[in-house]
């Protein structure tokens, strides 16, 4: 017999020369820098003062940092309460499309019928599709049931649109877990919502977080279907209300809306940084299949 061969095996991460994985880390700096660049030239913008705004040697930093676009902003626009609608419309969505899509997603996963497939295929065709083309007859639907100049119709808007999305990804999710653990639980006696509730929702936690997350972040910065929705200045979400820093011919206040559209980020940005890690493991074991 031939000797095996008993030299420890190296993966090619560790076969990597020292220039190569100097090449990476710049590239990922790169990368890092290009991503990160608009949000720190929005930051120097809302604090720069009206001559810095207009100056033809642009910098980074604010040679005289002001708070006075701040002001400016809550000044000129009902920024609270729009950020106030915005909040209700987007936690409002995001939990009511994830309960949707949680058991949706699970019969996705589980049963293998025909009406899986063509649901999988109204999901991709979804995601196609361009929204001005639904918007009118949305906005006819909505008027004709009472509820289109209103939040609850907006909210009602998001799900149906968010919806898609959502079962995309916590399917995903549901193929990752184990058949062999509902079975267990099924020989136990549990019925299939006792199964869902105690098997399968504890380890499809992740997936969870990172659909409410996305689908929050997608209601929150949304503006057409809010633009066609709501005609009543009271109604206003944040996005709508950061478009009236732009005048009706077309002279933007650069200043406050910088400031306003930086407090507009300032939600998702604490989100992410709070739930970073969970959104981590998260995204890694929806990437394995069961």
């Amino acid at each position: 017999m031939a000797a095996l061969d008993s030299r420890p095996s190296t993966s090619p991460a560790l076969r990597r020369g020292p220039a190569a994985r100097t090449l990476q880390y710049l590239l990922l700096a790169a990368y890092v820098v290009f991503l990160g660049f608009p949000l720190l030239w929005l930051l120097s913008t809302a604090f720069k003062s009206a001559p810095e705004l207009v100056s033809l040697h642009p910098t980074l930093i604010p040679r005289k940092p002001t708070l006075s676009n701040f002001g400016a902003a809550f000044r000129e626009q009902d920024l609270v309460h729009a950020a106030w609608n915005s909040i209700r419309v987007s936690v409002a969505s995001s939990v009511l499309t994830t309960v949707v899509a949680v058991p949706a997603a699970y019969a996705l996963s589980r049963y293998k019928t025909a009406l899986r497939r063509v649901s999988l295929t109204w999901i991709l065709v979804s995601q196609v599709f361009p929204v001005i083309l639904i918007v009118v007859p949305l906005f006819l639907l909505l008027q004709q049931i009472g509820i289109g100049n209103s939040l609850t119709g907006l909210t009602l808007a998001y799900i149906v649109w968010l919806l898609p999305f959502a079962l995309w990804m916590l399917q995903s999710y549901v193929r990752a877990i184990p058949v062999e653990l509902e079975q267990a639980a099924a020989v136990d006696g549990a019925g299939k919502l006792r199964t869902l509730v105690s098997v399968v929702l504890p380890l499809l936690g992740p997936g969870i977080v990172i659909t409410v997350m996305f689908t929050f972040i997608s209601a929150w910065n949304e503006f057409f279907f809010a633009l066609v929705l709501l005609q009543s200045p009271q109604l206003a979400t944040l996005p709508l209300t950061l478009e009236r820093f732009v005048g009706s011919e077309g002279i933007v206040a650069l200043g406050p809306l910088a400031a306003g559209a930086l407090l507009a980020t300032l939600p998702g940005l604490l989100v992410f940084a709070l739930l970073q890690r969970r959104i981590s493991s998260g995204l890694l074991s929806g990437a394995v299949k069961g």
